[in-house]
């Protein structure tokens, strides 16, 4: 069965953006850069970064330099299964970077990328009304406070 592998587009800092990621995500690595060349029909300057073909914790990424002409928005996001409170604060200190885009456990990053920051067991709380209801009062996911609410 072929394997999904999500692209990024960006402007000007493919390379920044994975190695990024790899310093934030464990057993994560860069695989292959690839830079411009007289061939390559672009406005970038020759040598300058391409593609790059990265791994976060075993998931395949590629980013590519393509220009200005597409932004990130949040109808594509990146969702991050936490096993515990202390994942979800790590992962959200490390990928919240526009404050005002945070809801619902979602956040953006320095590079525009929406990221769901969400307890490993979200789909059970989203069922559950009143966790739901907390859900959609929190920015950043609380497990003990869904907990609660799923109990009472």
């Amino acid at each position: 069965m072929p394997k999904i592998t999500p692209s990024l587009w960006f402007d000007d800092q493919a390379e920044e953006a994975a190695e990024f990621y790899t310093s934030v995500f464990k057993n994560s690595k860069i695989l292959k850069t690839t830079k411009y060349t007289n061939d390559s029909p672009s406005h970038k300057p020759i040598g300058s970064v391409l593609t790059v073909y990265f791994q976060l914790d075993g998931q395949d990424f590629a980013a590519i330099n393509g220009g200005p002409e597409f932004k990130f928005n949040e109808s594509i996001s990146f969702m991050v299964p936490c096993e515990n409170q202390e994942e979800i604060d790590y992962y959200w200190e490390k990928l919240s970077a526009v404050p005002e885009s945070e809801i619902c456990g979602w956040c953006k990053d320095k590079f525009g990328v929406s990221w769901q920051i969400v307890p490993k067991n979200i789909a059970e709380f989203s069922e559950n009304p009143k966790a739901m209801a907390a859900i959609l009062k929190m920015k950043k996911l609380d497990i003990n406070e869904l907990e609660q609410a799923a109990t009472n």
